[in-house]
């Protein structure tokens, strides 16, 4: 059973002015196996008594959980909202974690960050495991439960295309460094540009929806691209020569695993990157080029135009990153 998350701070005028892009997988429907529950909820949850308001639109949802459950079902909380915090007090789970997979309160501002990080500590605090995709969320949470544990991002291996060959050299044919994904508050456009201007023969590609326009203009060889599905979003990062990951080091950013990483080593990319959260112990890693405005741009992006990566380096990378692989290590169902 997945439980839908809903709004956990107030309204913002750019939740009406951003259109979201839609989920291509699931238009492809709900599989059999999986329950899907949506809870209504007022936007009201920074509040004091916004629990005492939303609960009464959760009938339905405690109840069909209350039919789900048995003595074998384990709770995942996957954000500590009001409604987490209600289901974990019912106690009639064997087990429960909390898979902390960004630094929440991070995400929000005054009353809104200050009630996330009090649901927080007290998620961390009642469930039998906390899990962490990257270090410093490890060491952030870590006195606030007694079993923490880091389990890295990863990404679909069984649904990537097949491992590519090494790429061929081709001098005639221009270069694409390629950006996928959300374009928000943590993108950092000066880096981009000071990338595009250091190399204006190669074409940069920022693909996905953009929640934050660019404060300076774009140099020619910059090109924004919209949101595509995920089926889609792999063949264009195909056509990449180098993946890109240029966000800004700041406290959200801190405690970042990006998948897009895992992603671009899994088709056999070489990755230039900001040295945030995670990326920043990869500058030793195979096909890790760390990069800032002050670099050197000229030769690291050289060097990591000219990597390549051999199948069976990309085989076996797409085989110790896999959610399987992940699972393994985290261990949830046996607590």
């Amino acid at each position: 059973m997945w439980i839908d998350p809903y709004p956990g701070r107030f309204p913002a005028l750019s939740d009406v002015l951003v259109r979201r892009p839609k989920c291509g997988d699931m238009a492809r429907g709900i599989p059999a196996w999986l329950t899907v529950v949506k809870p209504k909820a007022l936007p009201i949850e920074p509040l004091p008594f916004s629990e005492v308001v939303n609960c009464l639109l959760w009938g339905d949802v405690e109840l069909a959980v209350d039919r789900f459950a048995d003595s074998s079902t384990v709770l995942g909380i996957g954000k500590p909202t009001a409604l987490a915090l209600r289901l974990l007090s019912k106690r009639a789970f064997i087990s429960s974690f909390y898979d902390a997979m960004d630094d929440y309160p991070a995400f929000y501002k005054g009353w809104s960050r200050h009630a996330m990080a009090k649901r927080e500590r007290k998620t961390a605090g009642r469930v039998s495991r906390v899990l962490t995709s990257s270090s410093a969320l490890r060491d952030r949470l870590a006195y606030l439960a007694r079993d923490v544990r880091l389990v890295l991002n990863a990404c679909a291996a069984e649904r990537m295309p097949e491992v590519p060959e090494a790429r061929p050299l081709n001098e005639e044919q221009p270069l694409v460094i390629g950006y996928l994904g959300t374009i928000a508050h943590w993108f950092d456009w000066e880096l981009v540009v000071t990338l595009a201007n250091s190399h204006p023969e190669t074409t940069i590609r920022l693909i996905g929806p953009m929640y934050v326009r660019p404060p300076i203009p774009l140099p020619d060889n910059v090109r924004p691209e919209p949101a595509l599905p995920h089926p889609e979003a792999l063949r264009a990062m195909r056509q990449f020569d180098v993946g890109l990951i240029p966000f800004k080091k700041d406290t959200l950013t801190a405690s970042v695993d990006p998948i897009k990483f895992y992603e671009y080593r899994a088709l056999g990319l070489p990755v230039l990157s900001s040295a945030f959260g995670e990326m920043s112990s990869r500058g030793e890693d195979q096909g890790v080029y760390l990069i800032d405005r002050n670099s050197n741009m000229t030769d690291i992006v050289n060097q990591a135009l000219a990597h390549r990566t051999s199948p069976d380096n990309t085989a076996q990378f797409r085989k110790e990153n896999s959610w399987e692989s992940r699972f393994n290590q985290a261990g949830v169902f046996v607590l």
